[in-house]
């Protein structure tokens, strides 16, 4: 699992017949310790609602095709959790 922030939507009328009914959200990945941005944004479906600006908890992989719906779903990450808040003791932080 690894966190984004939601930074947009997609829309697409015509796609694969089993994205149909799934939100497209397009999230940038943060690093959970510092809150730095990393790499490029993704897009990613969304299970749970999630919307602009929120931080959410992403799965990749065949982790992400199942909570999408199933195996057959073509996704590579799905959202499924949004973030309240986090505590990180810094001093276990590695220099």
């Amino acid at each position: 699992m690894r966190i984004g922030k939601v930074i947009g939507n997609v829309w697409a009328t015509k796609k694969e017949e089993k994205l149909a009914g799934i939100k497209l959200l397009i999230v940038q990945p943060i690093n959970i310790a510092d809150g730095t941005m990393e790499g490029v944004p993704i897009i990613a479906a969304d299970i749970i609602g999630a919307g602009c600006g929120e931080t959410v908890i992403l799965v990749d992989g065949s982790s992400a095709r199942r909570a999408a719906g199933g195996p057959e779903v073509p996704v590579d990450s799905t959202v499924v959790g949004i973030v309240d808040g986090n505590d990180i003791d810094s001093s276990l932080l590695e220099v």
